[in-house]
C-alpha cells in the first residue's frame, strides 16, 4: 500500500474522479463496442468541450476565493456576437477581432470585478444581474440573428494540427507533442529527486519513480497515437493545444506564485489574509475580472467551431463549468480546489456526455445521470470532510514536503506559501496571527492583564485589515 501511494503521489482517495474518469473510458469502451477510443471520437471530444473547461479554469479561481459565477455563458455570447459582427462589417483581420474580443471580456471582467471588490456585492448577486444584462445584449447585438464568422476564425475553435515534415506514418506536431510531453514527465521525475535529496528528505524507491513515469508515458504515447493516426487532414485540435497551453499557465499561477497564494489564502481565511498583508479587494477585483476574459476567449472559440454566432450561444455554460469544478474536488465553502481537478471533473462530465451518446441514451436521461454525479461528488466532499480526510482530488499534484520556512531551493519561503491547493493557507496565516497575539501578551505591563486594553486592541479588526485594502 505504501508502494502504491508513492506511485500515485499521495493518498489514494485523492486520485477518486481521476479513477472514475479511467472507468467511464473503459465502460463506455465497452458498452458501444469500441466506438469512444477511436481518433474521431477523441477529436471531436476535445473539440466539443474545449470551451468548458476553459470556464472551469477559471471558474475554479472565483469558486476558491468563496464567490460564484453565474454570467459566463451570457459574457461568451456578447461577446461572439461583437467579434463576428466586427469581423464581416467592418472587415478586420481574425487576430484583430481576437484582440477585440478579449478587449470586451476585460472591460466585462473589471466592471463585475469593482462591484464585487470595491462596491461589496456579493459575486452570486452581480453576476445574476450580469447574466441577464450580457443576454439581452447579445440578441440586442445582433438583432437574435446568426452572423457567420471568416475561416481563419474557425480554425481557432475547430481546426488541427497541420501536416509538416517527411511521412512517419503520423502526424508530425501530434508526434513532437507527445515526445515534449514525455520528456517533461522524465524530467520532472529527475528533478523531483534531486530536489528532495537537496533538502534532506528521502526520495521516493526508485522502483516506484519508474512505474510513476512509465504509467504516465504509457498514457501519453497511447493518446499520441490515436491523436496522430486519424483520418487524413486531422490530427491533434487546435482547441487542445490552447487548452493545454492555459492549464500549464493557470497551474502555475495558481500554485507557484504569490498571487495564487493570495486566492487561497482568500478563500481560506479573508479576514486572516487582510490581516497579513494581503489585499482581499485586489484579489476579488483579478479574480472576477480574470473569469469574463476567460469567458470571452471561450466564447471566440465556440463560435469559430460553430463557424456563426447565434442568439442561443452560452446557454447553461455556467452550470457545466460550475459542476466541472465541484466534481473535480473543489470546496463549496471555498479555499480548496486545483485547476488540474477542475479539468478532470470537465472530462468526467465530457465522457458521461459523449458515452451516453453513443449509446443513444436520451437527452432526459443524460441530464439526470449528470445530476446525479455532481450531487454524488459533492456528498462525497462533504462526508470527507466530516471525517477529516482530504477533498477528492484538492492535494493531486502537492509537491514534496519541506523544512518549516524553506523553499525548494533553500530559500526563506514567503509567509503565504500554499502546497497543492490551497489547503494550508488558513493554518499559516493562524499561525501568524498566534505569534502576533504572543507578542502583544508579552509586553510589558501586560502580565497577569490579558484583557487589559492594550492588549485587547492591539490588533485591527478584520473590516479595518480589509477597509485599509
Amino acid at each position: 500500500m505504501k508502494s502504491l501511494r508513492g506511485i500515485f503521489g499521495g493518498d489514494i482517495r485523492q486520485f477518486s474522479m481521476l479513477g472514475a474518469l479511467v472507468a467511464l473510458i473503459l465502460f463506455f469502451q465497452v458498452a458501444t463496442g469500441g466506438k469512444v477510443l477511436t481518433p474521431s471520437n477523441m477529436m471531436n471530444l476535445i473539440n466539443g468541450n474545449s470551451y468548458v473547461l476553459i470556464l472551469a479554469i477559471g471558474m475554479v479561481m472565483v469558486i476558491v476565493v468563496g464567490h460564484i459565477d453565474l454570467s459566463v455563458g451570457s459574457v461568451a455570447a456578447v461577446t461572439g456576437i461583437i467579434v463576428a459582427i466586427a469581423l464581416r462589417d467592418w472587415g478586420i483581420p481574425w487576430w484583430v477581432g481576437l484582440l477585440l474580443g478579449l478587449a470586451v471580456g476585460t472591460v466585462i471582467g473589471m466592471w463585475q470585478g469593482w462591484w464585487v471588490a470595491y462596491v461589496g456585492i456579493p459575486g452570486f448577486i452581480t453576476t445574476l444581474a450580469g447574466m441577464m444584462i450580457f443576454r439581452g445584449l447579445n440578441q440586442y447585438i445582433g438583432k437574435s440573428n446568426s452572423v457567420p464568422v471568416p475561416e481563419e476564425f474557425q480554425t481557432m475553435g475547430g481546426g488541427y494540427l497541420p501536416e509538416i515534415g517527411p511521412a512517419t506514418g503520423f502526424n508530425n506536431p501530434t508526434l513532437l507533442l507527445g515526445i515534449l510531453a514525455a520528456a517533461y514527465v522524465i524530467w520532472s521525475e529527475v528533478s523531483k529527486r534531486r530536489r528532495a535529496a537537496r533538502v534532506g528528505f528521502e526520495p521516493d524507491p526508485i522502483y516506484v519513480a519508474v512505474i510513476r513515469a512509465g504509467l504516465l508515458v504509457a498514457v501519453i504515447a497511447y493518446v499520441t497515437y490515436l491523436f496522430g493516426t486519424g483520418r487524413e487532414g486531422t490530427s491533434f485540435p487546435i482547441a487542445g493545444v490552447i487548452l493545454v497551453a492555459l492549464i500549464v499557465i493557470y497551474h502555475i499561477v495558481t500554485q507557484r506564485t504569490k498571487l495564487g497564494r493570495h486566492v487561497y489564502a482568500v478563500g481560506g481565511n479573508r479576514a486572516a489574509a487582510a490581516l497579513s498583508g494581503v489585499s482581499t479587494r485586489r484579489t476579488y477585483f483579478f479574480v472576477m475580472a480574470n473569469m469574463s476574459v476567460l469567458a470571452a476567449f471561450a466564447g471566440m472559440m465556440f463560435i469559430g467551431r460553430a463557424r456563426a454566432s447565434g442568439p442561443f450561444d452560452g446557454t447553461l455554460w455556467e452550470l457545466d463549468a460550475i459542476a466541472a469544478v465541484f466534481i473535480g474536488g473543489a470546496a463549496v465553502t471555498g479555499g480548496i480546489g486545483t485547476v488540474t481537478g477542475s479539468i478532470i471533473g470537465g472530462l468526467v462530465m465530457a465522457t458521461l456526455n459523449n458515452g451516453l451518446q453513443l449509446m443513444g441514451v436520451g437527452s432526459d436521461a443524460t441530464q439526470i445521470i449528470k445530476g446525479l454525479v455532481l450531487l454524488a461528488a459533492v456528498a462525497f466532499d462533504v462526508y470527507n470532510k466530516t471525517q477529516g480526510r482530504p477533498s477528492i482530488i484538492g492535494l493531486l499534484f502537492r509537491r514534496p514536503p519541506r523544512p518549516p520556512g524553506k523553499d525548494s531551493d533553500g530559500a526563506q519561503e514567503p509567509a503565504l506559501a500554499v502546497a497543492g491547493g490551497g489547503s494550508a493557507a488558513a493554518s499559516t496565516i493562524g499561525a501568524v496571527q498566534d505569534q502576533t497575539t504572543a507578542t502583544h501578551t508579552a509586553e510589558p505591563g501586560a502580565a497577569g492583564h490579558p484583557e487589559s486594553p492594550e492588549t485587547s486592541h492591539s490588533q485591527p479588526s478584520a473590516r479595518e485589515g480589509n477597509e485599509e485594502r
